[in-house]
């Protein structure tokens, strides 16, 4: 990534009302304030960060209504919900005008855990990715708001709020849609976290969107056992082993009992065979580090987790999602 330096001749009159007193104060032009929030993010720890309108994404709204048209979001019901919102950001935040989208890697420095065990999705192997992103999103805004706008309003989102996430990193020039629905980074590839502060001032922003560089690929389409990846960067989560063995709440269909490749938590198949993970650098965030034990869990060990056990184990981890009732189907369906 090119690092610019910031011109510090590059200033504005700021008008600030003190006890009805006019102030004017030097203030610098929004494109050093974009640049020293860049600085100031990859110093907290993101892996990179992107800047777009807090506009609507027009070219998503009729790929998501065919999406849900096509019930697509299986049992989902959610997705149908504040579809507006999901398209324009502004929505969500009153007066907002600017996106500002941040990747953290969790690309592990181990392919997985042991072989010998199930398997569960890479994001899951720490600390719920949540609350750590969410806690250097509020620094972020932090900054923002002591060093440059007293005044500054606005939202921080991570996975939690009716919003088309990857479109907004797409825009922001962070990455491209691959065959396999999943945001592609060229540095980082498909492993990353992704947030967003919406807030109300203007910021200089990314004019040219990332190519597309899937190109003739289709690892990840052939590798699905279960055929989910239907193409156009459509993902049908019906078929989904990840959202089988999560978000799904009932039985698992019968026809794809045999499919799930031994997995309990999510799938990352079609990350595993992407080209652009493979040249991915591991991520250096302590706090998506393996958990010790879940390292040393035996196949026996999760078989015969209990109840207490698994709020011990993940009380603080993305795995809680399932509950342990869902857990424990996965593992009874993978491990007989």
């Amino acid at each position: 990534m090119l690092k610019r330096k910031i011109d510090p001749n590059k200033y504005c009159i700021y008008i600030k009302k003190t006890n009805n007193t006019l102030n004017s104060i030097l203030f610098p032009e929004k494109e050093n304030i974009t640049l020293v929030i860049r600085e100031e993010a990859l110093k907290i720890g993101f892996d990179e960060i992107g800047f777009t309108t807090a506009s609507e994404l027009s070219a998503d709204r009729i790929r998501l209504k065919e999406w849900l048209n096509n019930n697509f979001h299986a049992g989902m019901s959610y997705m149908a919900n504040h579809f507006e919102k999901r398209l324009n950001p502004n929505l969500l935040e009153e007066n907002g005008k600017s996106v500002i989208s941040v990747l953290k890697s969790y690309h592990p420095e181990n392919d997985r855990l042991s072989t010998q065990s199930p398997k569960i999705a890479r994001y899951a192997y720490g600390k719920d990715y949540h609350a750590v992103m969410k806690e250097k999103m509020a620094k972020l805004f932090s900054f923002i708001k002591k060093t440059f706008y007293p005044d500054l309003k606005g939202r921080c989102f991570v996975d939690s709020a009716p919003l088309l996430e990857r479109s907004l990193a797409v825009r922001a020039g962070l990455g491209w849609i691959g065959k396999n629905g999943m945001l592609i980074n060229r540095r980082l590839g498909s492993y990353v976290f992704i947030g967003e502060l919406v807030i109300d001032i203007d910021l200089t922003y990314n004019n040219i969107e990332e190519k597309n560089r899937c190109g003739n690929c289709s690892k990840c389409t052939e590798a699905c056992p279960t055929k989910a990846i239907i193409g156009n960067s459509t993902v049908d989560s019906n078929k989904c082993i990840s959202y089988l063995t999560i978000e799904n709440k009932g039985e698992i269909p019968e026809k794809y009992k045999n499919k799930l490749s031994g997995w309990i938590f999510g799938c990352d198949i079609c990350q595993e065979v992407c080209p652009w993970n493979r040249i991915a650098k591991p991520m250096n965030e302590p706090e998506f580090k393996s958990d010790k034990y879940l390292l040393e869990m035996s196949p026996n060990d999760w078989k015969n987790i209990s109840n207490e056990k698994f709020n011990e184990l993940f009380r603080n981890s993305a795995i809680k999602r399932t509950k342990f009732e869902g857990l424990k189907r996965n593992i009874d369906l993978s491990w007989k």
